[in-house]
């Protein structure tokens, strides 16, 4: 008995994924095959000096996709007076605001662009204020998300 079962978590265990961010509202999530769509759960991994010296894995959502229209929109940040936050719409829906800076007080380069979201490209991020995604990061190839779907 120990063995199957030995088996199928060897074959389960690294499709599964836990996730310990406030900003994607899933705890355990699973690779799923298919195309990605928008809302999507995804994971992919970032290397970013925010995310300290070692690749890690992120999930976020997919939000803006291929074709679609993403328009950046600079406003003057409340929080700091001669800085700027970027305002992210996606076919004009607001997907979240940039901040000029981190928790730790690290300042943010966010995403300046503007457009049609080209094939292969994806805009990737979560409803969380503070969370960091493409804001900051800038568009993801597709090639480098995979799909996931919630467990708990």
């Amino acid at each position: 008995m120990a063995c199957p079962t030995a088996f199928a978590a060897g074959i389960t265990m690294p499709r599964i994924t836990l996730v310990v961010s406030p900003s994607i509202e899933a705890w355990v999530l699973t690779e799923q095959a298919g195309s990605i769509g928008r809302g999507d759960y995804v994971r992919f991994t970032l290397s970013h000096p925010v995310a300290g010296p070692i690749p890690v894995s992120v999930t976020k959502h997919a939000l803006c996709l291929p074709g679609d229209n993403l328009a950046t929109v600079e406003r003057a940040s409340p929080l700091s007076a001669h800085e700027h936050d970027g305002w992210y719409y996606c076919n004009g829906r607001l997907l979240g605001v940039s901040l000029p800076r981190a928790h730790n007080g690290m300042a943010l380069q966010h995403m300046q662009w503007s457009g049609i979201i080209p094939p292969g490209m994806a805009y990737v991020g979560s409803r969380h204020p503070r969370g960091f995604d493409s804001r900051y990061f800038g568009l993801l190839p597709v090639k480098r998300l995979t799909r996931m779907e919630r467990l708990l």
